[in-house]
């Protein structure tokens, strides 16, 4: 397995937004981790990837696993060594992620002569292959530009192509296309697709958007309120979601014929951190609730949490 999270549980200052999560990704797979803004995905993704002091958080309990090694108990000098060329990470603003003042090529090749130790002329050639293979017209033109002179699609590709430069086994990416329109989001899904297949790595895609889980995951974790809700096969979820909030995340997905404001949102909001109810943190805004959800926390059984589960689900 390359990544188990166990039991992770996350804290800044007083206060515990994470609890309990648990997932595995292999090599070759893609788990999209799937919430509403508020949920706990970025947070997550911080944990995975040693960032969490950025924040002045840390990992209270539980394991972060990547090949056997437990990412938490590691040094901040043996994190540093892993990040760029073992995982990887896509952020969702690709503006913050680059430096404003450096030509794109420079940005990309000090991926490479940093983490594979290549020359400025290797580094250069191999930043103008993976940009190609990005579908990144006139490489070498957008390789002297600055970021400011990019598309927002096209800066996202770059942010791909750096975070591919080390050649990693792990891909965090972190809502990678929600500031994108819908035809570039969909360049982008499949590109990050491809990569994953043709090299085996894994990808974590975290996003709030369950049409690109549908579209290109092989299973989804759903968090909410910093806890796992359902976990499991794409397609068996999507066809029999077991979770009330699960389904309420379906149902809020556009189709094809859906007359204009006929889509349902789901009531009410994500709870701050600083009010996470008891028992159940959906109970306030499921339908399906009842006395024992308000009281008593639901384990994560046969891939949900859920002292009620929708009729006709697994488990």
């Amino acid at each position: 397995m390359l990544l188990e999270v166990e039991n992770l549980s996350v804290t800044i200052g007083q206060i515990s937004p994470l609890e309990g999560v648990g997932f595995s990704l292999d090599r070759g797979e893609i788990l999209g981790l799937v919430g509403e803004s508020g949920s706990g995905k970025s947070l997550t993704a911080l944990a995975v990837t040693g960032l969490l002091p950025l924040i002045d958080g840390r990992v209270t309990a539980g394991h972060v696993r990547f090949a056997g090694r437990d990412l938490a108990a590691l040094p901040p000098c043996a994190l540093r060594a892993l990040r760029g060329k073992r995982i990887g990470l896509v952020t969702q603003n690709p503006m913050t992620a680059m430096d404003p003042v450096q030509r794109i090529g420079a940005q990309v090749d000090v991926m490479s002569r940093l983490h594979l130790g290549l020359s400025a002329a290797a580094a250069r050639a191999r930043t103008l292959e993976l940009l190609t293979r990005l579908r990144i017209p006139e490489a070498a033109a957008v390789c002297d530009a600055y970021p400011h002179q990019l598309s927002g699609g096209m800066k996202q590709r770059i942010v791909i192509a750096m975070a591919l430069a080390a050649e990693p086994e792990l891909i965090v990416a972190d809502e990678p296309t929600t500031a994108l329109d819908v035809t570039v989001q969909a360049q982008i899904i499949q590109l990050l697709g491809e990569e994953v297949k043709r090299r085996g790595l894994g990808l974590l895609l975290i996003t709030h958007d369950m049409g690109v889980v549908a579209q290109v995951c092989d299973r989804v974790a759903v968090l909410y309120a910093g806890r796992i809700a359902e976990l499991g096969p794409v397609g068996g979820i999507f066809a029999r979601p077991a979770h009330p909030y699960t389904r309420a995340l379906i149902d809020c997905i556009p189709r094809e014929g859906t007359a204009p404001g006929s889509l349902t949102g789901i009531p009410g909001a994500v709870p701050s951190v600083t009010t996470y109810p008891l028992g159940c943190r959906f109970h306030p805004r499921c339908p399906r609730a009842r006395p024992i959800c308000s009281a008593t926390v639901p384990p994560l059984l046969n891939g949900h949490a859920c002292h009620n589960p929708l009729e006709g689900a697994d488990g």
